[in-house]
């Protein structure tokens, strides 16, 4: 499945480096708010849970507030990427998806925009459209039945 992703940070860095600390392999799965709201994280899966906090996927986000005030990366617990939805256009021969509530994304012909809170089209409102969900850190399509 050819899905355009746009991550916060070098994801094949960071799978490198917790591939390395935890002794199993980690993937990127995608950027997404895990929510509706604003903060996107880039989401990344262990097909074991973590020997001490128990989730299969975490996400890394860029905090300005971070602890102690200071500005930092941020991590956190983000299992729920598996009851979330993606409604996602074909532009550009791959499938797109706005990353959070406010992600006003043009590519191509077509600008999508509300994350896993709403679908919003602009322009060709006519492209192809699916709806993905994530299952062990794969996208897979949305049966509708």
């Amino acid at each position: 499945m050819n899905i355009h992703h746009r991550p916060l940070f070098n994801t094949q860095t960071v799978c490198e480096h917790y591939s390395k600390t935890d002794g199993v392999p980690v993937t990127y799965v995608c950027t997404t708010a895990l929510g509706d709201g604003t903060q996107a994280v880039d989401v990344f899966y262990r097909e074991t849970p973590h020997p001490e906090f128990g989730n299969r996927y975490f996400g890394l986000y860029w905090s300005e507030g971070g602890l102690r005030n200071e500005p930092g990366v941020m991590i956190c617990n983000a299992d729920r990427i598996e009851d979330l939805t993606f409604e996602m256009v074909e532009a550009n021969g791959q499938w797109q998806y706005s990353q959070h509530r406010h992600d006003f994304y043009s590519v191509g012909d077509v600008t999508i925009d509300g994350g896993r809170a709403y679908l919003k089209l602009m322009g060709n409102i006519n492209v192809p459209r699916t709806t993905m969900g994530v299952v062990d850190g794969q996208f897979v399509e949305v049966n509708d039945e």
